[in-house]
């Protein structure tokens, strides 16, 4: 399957443990996990010099679809691309769900990554070859430490703008006033 114009992603989408922007094509893979899609990640990042922007997440958490919105938005799909190879896994999912399950593997990584029970989404910022960069986790000195999930508060959105600063530092003002400017937008809006 070649990988769509819309947003450099990994070619395997997994429906059911992997889920992408909705507006990208999905195809299944029962036998992928969590370490097959960082294979694939790290390699399409390498290859295309970009930093990986990893989003842990579940079917039932509105916070993650918010921020398939705004990834998926006309206006910020081109300018994320430029710096980012995007994945997001379902790690969240409820025990008894016969229609969604969690990635193989996935709960480990998000652990490994520092998000390990800390709500949903929890975004990760990585260089090429997996290391992180940083995270969602906003910092205690910043006043409202903790997990900012999809950035609808003003907090949020000046944490998630410190996150861009670090991991796409390529990005021009013009870009990153047109992300700060979408989310303060759309902040609280379901």
């Amino acid at each position: 399957m070649p990988i769509p114009a819309r947003f450099a992603l990994v070619p395997l989408i997994l429906s059911a443990a992997l889920i992408a922007a909705p507006t990208l094509a999905r195809s299944a893979d029962p036998g992928a996990n969590a370490d097959a899609v960082m294979s694939q990640v790290k390699r399409q990042a390498a290859s295309s010099h970009k930093n990986i922007l990893l989003s842990f997440g579940a079917s039932w958490c509105v916070n993650c679809r918010l921020f398939d919105k705004f990834l998926a938005d006309p206006a910020i799909h081109p300018i994320m691309e430029k710096a980012f190879i995007y994945a997001d896994l379902n790690t969240g999912e409820m025990d008894g769900d016969t229609r969604h399950s969690n990635i193989p593997g996935g709960q480990k990584l998000q652990a490994s990554l520092g998000g390990k029970d800390s709500g949903y989404p929890y975004i990760v910022m990585l260089d090429p070859s997996g290391q992180p960069i940083v995270d969602s986790i906003e910092p205690g000195d910043h006043g409202h430490p903790g997990n900012i999930g999809y950035p609808a508060a003003p907090h949020e959105v000046e944490w998630f703008m410190e996150m861009l600063k670090k991991a796409a530092p390529s990005l021009t003002a013009e870009d990153t006033a047109t992300i700060r400017n979408w989310l303060t937008k759309h902040g609280g809006s379901h």
